[in-house]
């Protein structure tokens, strides 16, 4: 019995210490320390950051990748170095990292997360101070800094608009040249008395040497416009359109009525004339030079002849004649104004016309009450990458970089990490404007859950803290496009405008993404509500925004 009680205690002793072995072991294959070769190294110069792993053999170990050491930067992961302890059971893993940082300061690495067997383990934040370089100013001159040089943007006014106006006001001041010029020789010609105008294309027929060419259609045609223009304007107004017989018959009944004191030898010989004419005219006749020459010289006897039959005017009809003259005047002269702005309406109409067709009257009337959504949309955007490592984003404007400083990092938000608190923002507009654009990357060394809670209520804060009221939050799960999963804060709320002093209502997206190492990404942008062109804006920068962009 002595022996039994001996064995189980035996047994009992051996079966603890294979349990505190196995414990020991387990506990051993898990251990995670970090180091770095200098915690004082100058502006730009890279340092060693090492973590060594010891684990079971059996168990898989991932070490941190990519930008997880902001606000420092990673230039480059080195090789992992496997190395077998003495009980072979064990084997001892260190991965060296080359960091480096361009600002000087006081920075802190942050706690970087390791997975073993499944489970995460997390080494210790370190601290290091990145020193200034110090010129020696003796040997060579500090220069002052050159001031900020302004970059005109290239211009989104659509210039084939302009082009379009001008080509129409050209083809518009043509037409109105030519009218003008034509007007004006119409002028000229109706103060050329009608007596004078009849003598002067007698003369221009004989120059013409029409007679000599055996052109008898031209000639005559010529000839009997001469005499019968002049009848128009002097006796007769409808003597142009008048048949040859018409004509003669009205010239006799004239001579009855003593309105005319012409011979009946005129009238004859005119008659004859006129009939000559219209068979050389309409009938193709011909006519030999002579009788041509005979007819041209009694065309201008007759002319004489009739302009000595008229009766001088009268002082009523010299009344009546002026006050016709100046009633056609101004007549003429509404014609034109109205001609005008006849001419101006059409040429805007169709240019609307050919503007609503290529643009479209959404376009249209965006451009008249003067949409800023409208102009952005239709705009060059602007492809950039922000901060470290660097978030890729296209926005309509870029932004500018901020100074950091309590109101735009919350140290009073994360009073646990404040040393180590350090970020870059960038920014475009106000809040207070129709687009405000801010990026803001924060290292709080703080988990992600802890961080996003406490950044919901800086959010609020800092809302309520630049004026804004009846705050409305929601939030939701959101994917970038290169799968990087973070959350989304949307909702809005009311802000007085400073200008015209009255209450806006405005709507806003806030992107949220959070390391368990401490790095944050808060992406927060706020437009006018209830317009769907800043929706459309919003949505385009949100969903063009990447982490793990590949150039």
């Amino acid at each position: 019995m002595k022996q039994l009680v001996t064995k189980i205690a035996k047994s009992k002793s051996l079966f603890f210490a294979v349990l505190a072995m196995l414990f020991l072991q387990q506990t051993y294959a898990q251990e995670v320390s970090s180091s770095i070769d200098t915690t004082q190294l100058k502006i730009g110069e890279q340092f060693r950051y090492q973590i060594k792993v010891e684990a079971n053999k059996d168990f898989p170990v991932v070490f941190p990748e990519g930008q997880t050491f902001m606000p420092l930067e990673m230039v480059e992961a080195y090789q992992i170095d496997t190395t077998r302890l003495k009980d072979n059971q064990t084997w001892q893993l260190t991965r060296e990292y080359a960091l480096t940082q361009w600002d000087s300061g006081s920075y802190v690495i942050p706690k970087q997360k390791i997975i073993v067997n499944d489970q995460s383990l997390f080494t210790d934040s370190i601290k290091v101070e990145v020193a200034t370089v110090v010129v020696d100013t003796t040997k060579q001159a500090l220069f002052p800094i050159k001031p900020t040089i302004e970059i005109e943007e290239p211009s989104s006014f659509p210039w084939w608009i302009l082009w379009l106006i001008l080509v129409i006001a050209a083809v518009a001041g043509l037409v109105l040249l030519f009218l003008k010029l034509r007007q004006r020789k119409i002028e000229r010609e109706q103060q050329i008395p009608p007596y004078e105008k009849a003598i002067d294309t007698l003369k221009k027929l004989d120059e013409s040497q029409a007679l000599e060419r055996g052109e008898m259609k031209e000639y005559y045609s010529t000839l009997t416009l001469a005499v019968k223009r002049y009848i128009d304007e002097k006796i007769d107004e409808r003597a142009l359109e008048s048949t040859t017989e018409e004509l003669i018959q009205h010239l006799n009944e004239l001579k009855a009525n003593k309105s005319i004191l012409v011979k009946h030898k005129v009238i004859n010989d005119l008659q004859d004339i006129l009939r000559r004419a219209d068979l050389i005219k309409f009938a193709g006749g011909g006519m030999d030079k002579l009788t041509a020459k005979a007819d041209r010289q009694l065309i201008e006897e007759d002319i004489n002849s009739i302009k000595d039959s008229i009766p001088e005017p009268t002082e009523e009809e010299l009344l009546q004649d002026e006050a016709y003259a100046e009633a056609r005047k101004k007549k003429e002269t509404r014609t034109k104004i109205i001609a005008g702005i006849v001419g101006v309406i059409l040429v805007v109409v169709i240019a609307n016309f050919a503007f609503f067709d290529n643009k479209g009257f959404e376009y249209v009337k965006d451009v008249v009450i003067h949409d800023t959504a409208e102009e952005l949309l239709e705009k060059d955007w602007i492809e950039s990458e922000y901060g470290n490592p660097p978030v890729y984003m296209i926005t309509p404007e870029v932004l500018v970089r901020q100074e950091v400083d309590s109101a735009n990092v919350p140290t009073r938000q994360f009073p646990e990490s404040e040393s180590s608190l350090s970020g870059e923002i960038f920014a475009y507009g106000n809040l207070e404007d129709e687009l405000f654009i801010k990026l803001n990357t924060l290292n709080t060394g703080l988990d992600s859950s802890l961080t996003f809670d406490k950044s919901l209520d800086a959010q609020t804060d800092r809302l309520e803290a630049a004026g804004a009221k009846n705050i409305i939050l929601k939030n939701e799960k959101f994917t970038t496009a290169d799968g990087s999963e973070g959350v989304k804060i949307f909702g809005s709320f009311n802000i007085e405008d400073p200008v015209s002093k009255q209450i806006e209502m405005k709507s806003y997206v806030q992107l949220y993404f959070a390391s368990e190492q401490g790095s944050n990404v808060s992406i927060f942008v706020s437009t006018t509500d209830e317009d769907e062109g800043f929706e459309e804006i919003t949505n385009r920068i949100i969903n063009s925004i990447e982490f793990n962009r590949e150039n």
